[in-house]
């Protein structure tokens, strides 16, 4: 019996050993693809005693599953609504151009039946002589009809008006033309798939283009790139392995310059109308540390009406800390936050770096999903060509004034203001984009009287658009889990991400309002960003942390909302103001918590919240009247209730909502060491 291995031809099976040019590799299957790495390498790849991983030759890390799985359902929710909206401008294009082609038939039809009756009155008027000639003429435009063919008048319809144009005619009417006499082409061209293209700029081994290819039914091509002829040599045995040869390009050479090749590629003619793009559907940059410097290549070589960019940042060190401010400036074009609500800040940072990239070519962003995961984010836009709302951008730009060693409040400032105005007419309004007022802080803190440190600038728009989310999660029903191994966490984390947007009521008087226009509102911005941690708040003045439940109630019941956010566990999101914020912690230690003497020591933040400094105040006498402003404080505090009913979430639902450490020493790992 022969122990000799198959080749990359055979069937793909998980945990099969293959043999490919003198070397050995195990399959590992992953959704629906299957990839090869060395036999002697773990699927689980594991670090040396100081804790360092070991370098692989072929990079694949398993961690990155739910990456990968979030993509692959985000892309297709995305594409399927792309795909319709092809077939439906493609259907309509051909409409068009068949009445076109119609209309001039008929024109020229008309045109003939006059020429005949004209020549029908002169052969009367001229007798019989003329009759001979108008014989001799009919004979002569006779045998012209019969050798103008049916392309030629379709040519002279769309081209030359003075005579027949015997060049071949456009490939569109041609097909027009097919249609219309062959009822079996008119059916494939009427269900032809529309273009659906993907480019995995930094590939390594290729899975996430065979995902895409496998498990996305309406992509047509996908190109793989990587930097390393090694990598790609990876990604050619592993396409062949997958039987995709027809639908994965691998290509050899930096990303930046294979993306910048298609910058120019406008998609339109010289008379502005629609022509085929090589540009991309959706481009996926999923680098080892920032995305940084690839943005401004990507934003030129997606489709500029509504293509997709999905972006990765495992530098989580640099967007979410306050090691590196210097980097993150250079890197994000703006200082991180220092504070539990870092990696929010980091979101921002991000997308800002993605806005500012695109408007400098008139390009403008909305983000669909931007989350923050483990060691890295990941943010979805879509980038569209408005001249008109990348003029909203330094509108939805802000810095934060951060008490980041004090109480952890903040106050946030626009670095410009789109602000409504009334138009002459006076029956409607339109946007000016106009300078912000400034400082909207001063240097020390409002509530603490610690001093604060600026941050940002960072996108202050919304990070999600719910209705995308929405997409996503309505299709989790239908994927199978076996296939999509970390669905209960992508539920989890999508509902977080749904619930944590507290939308500003919307405006009437603006004309960008989705209401009026049924499309994304380019005014629009996030009011209410960050989160507060209650622990943080009882550290600051040394009492018994509040129940979540309790103080969720609290905010409520003073007819404020209160949601998570999804980048950290305990977290409470909300509308109401940060003076509110410490009026309820200072009630909830004068009912539920009082402070031990001597805890706080004078002079900090939590002295300062806590107010100790001021001289106690003399219970009124009797009925003695109370002053307006001892008045409005006490019934500001008589409203506070601690209701832990009123604070109970109301989504019982069992859902993974942050993830538990898969496995220890989890993380990036080290890259590829590009040999082997």
């Amino acid at each position: 019996m022969s122990n000799k291995l198959p080749d990359i031809t055979a069937a793909p099976v998980a945990g099969q050993k293959i043999s490919h040019e003198g070397k050995e590799y195990m399959t590992v299957k992953e959704g629906l693809a299957y990839i090869l790495i060395p036999a002697d390498a773990s699927t689980t790849p594991q670090t040396t005693p100081q804790g360092d991983n070991q370098a692989q030759s072929v990079f694949y890390n398993p961690i990155q599953q739910f990456n990968r799985d979030l993509s692959v359902l985000a892309i297709k929710a995305y594409g399927e609504q792309v795909v319709e909206r092809k077939k439906a401008q493609a259907e309509r294009n051909q409409k068009k151009l068949k009445d076109k082609i119609r209309e001039k038939k008929r024109k020229r039809e008309h045109v003939a039946v006059e020429g005949d009756v004209s020549r029908k009155a002169s052969k009367i008027d001229n007798g019989a002589g003329t009759a001979v000639m108008d014989i001799h003429d009919n004979a002569a435009n006779s045998e012209l009809k019969d050798h103008i063919s049916d392309a030629d008048v379709q040519a002279r319809a769309e081209g030359d008006s003075h005579g027949v144009d015997h060049k071949d005619p456009p490939a569109e009417t041609q097909a027009i033309s097919a249609e219309a006499t062959d009822p079996e082409q008119k059916s494939e061209s009427s269900t032809r798939q529309p273009s659906f293209t993907i480019l995995d700029a930094l590939s390594a081994t290729g899975l996430r283009a065979l995902r895409y290819v496998h498990e996305i039914p309406f992509t047509t091509s996908v190109t793989a790139n990587d930097l390393l002829p090694a990598a790609t040599k990876t990604i050619n045995i592993n396409v062949a392995h997958n039987k995709l040869e027809g639908k994965i390009k691998s290509v050899t050479g930096n990303a930046m310059t294979h993306m910048y090749n298609l910058a120019g590629d406008s998609g339109r003619d010289e008379k502005g109308r629609n022509t085929p793009t090589a540009k991309y559907d959706v481009i996926d940059l999923d680098p080892y540390g920032t995305a940084a410097p690839f943005l401004d290549a990507a934003v030129q070589s997606v489709r500029d009406d509504g293509g997709l960019l999905c972006v990765t940042c495992t530098d989580a060190g640099v967007w979410a800390s306050n090691g590196y401010p210097e980097k993150a400036y250079s890197l994000y074009g703006g200082i991180p936050i220092k504070g539990l609500h870092s990696h929010e800040g980091g979101l921002r940072l991000i997308l800002h770096a993605i806005a500012t990239s695109a408007a400098k070519y008139g390009l403008a962003m909305e983000p669909l999903l931007s989350l923050s995961i483990d060691f890295y984010a990941r943010v979805f836009v879509r980038i569209y060509k408005s001249a008109a709302d990348v003029k909203f951008l330094a509108g939805k730009t802000m810095v934060l004034y951060n008490c980041d060693v004090g109480c952890g409040a903040w106050t946030t400032q626009m670095v410009a203001r789109n602000k409504l105005a009334p138009n002459k007419s006076g029956k409607g309004h339109f946007w000016k984009h106009v300078f912000e007022a400034a400082p909207a802080a001063s240097t020390n803190c409002s509530h603490c009287g610690m001093k604060t440190h600026m941050a940002g600038p960072m996108y202050a728009g919304p990070i999600h658009s719910p209705e995308f989310i929405r997409r996503i999660l309505n299709g989790l029903p239908k994927v199978s889990k076996d296939t999509y191994q970390t669905t209960d966490r992508i539920e989890g984390m999508l509902n977080v991400a749904l619930d944590e947007t507290l939308p500003p009521e919307e405006n009437l008087d603006s004309p960008t309002a989705t209401s009026k226009t049924k499309r994304y509102d380019p005014a629009m911005t996030d009011p209410y960003p960050f989160f507060f941690i209650p622990s943080a708040l009882s550290k600051v003045i040394h009492c018994v942390t509040p129940h979540e439940n309790a103080l969720r109630g609290a905010i409520r019941h003073l007819g404020y909302r209160v949601t998570r956010s999804h980048t950290k566990p305990g977290s409470i999101k909300t509308d109401a103001p940060w003076g509110v914020i410490w009026d309820i912690m200072r009630e909830w230690v004068k009912q539920k918590a009082p402070i031990k003497d001597g805890a706080i020591r004078k002079g900090t933040a939590g002295w300062n919240i806590m107010r100790l400094d001021e001289q106690p105040k003399k219970e009124p006498i009797g009925d003695a009247p109370k002053g307006e402003e001892e008045a409005n404080e006490a019934a500001k505090h008589s409203n506070i209730v601690f209701d832990e009913t009123l604070g109970k979430e109301t989504n019982t639902r069992r859902l993974v909502r942050y993830q538990v450490n898969p496995r220890e020493n989890w993380g990036p790992m080290n890259r590829a060491n590009g040999h082997g």
